[in-house]
């Protein structure tokens, strides 16, 4: 009897993408086969999935100055989605420039995602996010009339505070 392979959730992670470590001179950052080794993608997938407020970071549309507030989202399929108001700073400033970073609340065990935020608009893609959303925070952001953003990692980076030197990890995207 063939054996089946084990259901993967949309949370869990899609890809497996090539892990290295960041370049951050003076900070004693091993190579990539020394130290307790590079952090698997999983941990990506678990860290963005257990976190309920994220940092999201964006660019002031008007001086150009950084923006960081706090917002909900869901990580799906090696995905982030999240809600904001098109007249909200963060709306704003992502519809002059999409490019923007987001960070779990952890900073003993820090996921930071850079990419840039579109808007989602596949009917079957929002309703999955929905379902996300009503699991963790009991509400369906397509309720509020706002976009929902999706930013597809180009680069992310896993920080462990107690073994950073040894497992700091990079993905390219």
């Amino acid at each position: 009897m063939p054996v089946r392979p084990a259901k993967r959730s949309a949370t869990t992670a899609k890809s497996q993408p090539k892990a290295d470590r960041p370049f951050a001179p003076g900070y004693g950052i091993v190579g990539a086969e020394e130290g307790k080794g590079l952090l698997p993608w999983a941990w990506v997938a678990r860290k963005m999935n257990n976190c309920r407020t994220f940092w999201l970071a964006t660019i002031h549309a008007g001086h150009g100055r950084p923006h960081v507030m706090p917002v909900w989202g869901v990580w799906l399929d090696d995905v982030f989605f999240f809600s904001t108001g098109r007249k909200s700073r963060k709306g704003q400033n992502l519809a002059a420039n999409p490019a923007c970073t987001i960070t779990n609340d952890d900073g003993e065990e820090a996921v930071i995602v850079e990419g840039l935020a579109t808007q989602a608009e596949d009917a079957a893609a929002l309703e999955r996010i929905a379902i996300a959303y009503k699991k963790k925070y009991k509400m369906d952001p397509r309720s509020m009339g706002e976009p929902i953003f999706r930013v597809k990692p180009s680069r992310v980076f896993g920080f462990v505070e107690r073994t950073f030197p040894q497992s700091a990890t990079r993905w390219k995207l």
